[in-house]
């Protein structure tokens, strides 16, 4: 009897992520450049679940999913990209060890036995430097014919 007990509370507190948690995710996001934090940046992020949209310093909330969130930013110059894996929880392991599996291939579906860092820092960089175009005017300059 108590053998049953044990079994039915273990069931009851580790449930399915898609009954006990949600699918969705508060992600909190800043931007930075030489160490110091920038405001007013706009970021999209993006994961297979949709598209949401953030100012820095700010916070959004998505829809989780298993495939990683990419974090594009830009403001005038400044351009900075992350990328947050997307991890499973602890739910996820209680589904595969009590319900056999079921309960994972429903929350691998909807995205709620998975999670996001719940913290984005995002390193910006100016445009030019990014993709190498100062170094790549100097080139220029320097191969340049003087008349």
């Amino acid at each position: 009897m108590f053998k049953i007990l044990c079994i039915s509370t273990l069931l009851v507190l580790t449930g399915c992520a898609s009954v006990t948690g949600s699918k969705l995710q508060p992600l909190s996001v800043q931007t930075i450049q030489d160490g110091k934090e920038v405001a007013g940046v706009g970021c999209t992020l993006t994961n297979d679940a949709g598209k949401w949209f953030v100012t820095t310093p700010g916070s959004v909330t998505v829809q989780k999913s298993t495939g990683d969130m990419a974090v594009d930013c830009a403001k005038d110059e400044l351009r900075g990209r992350e990328n947050l894996v997307s991890k499973s929880n602890g739910a996820v392991w209680g589904n595969i060890i009590l319900g056999g599996g079921i309960g994972y291939i429903i929350d691998r579906n909807t995205g709620a036995g998975f999670d996001y860092p719940n913290t984005v820092t995002v390193v910006l960089n100016r445009m030019a430097a990014a993709i190498g175009l100062s170094s790549l005017s100097t080139i220029v300059a320097s191969e340049t014919p003087s008349k």
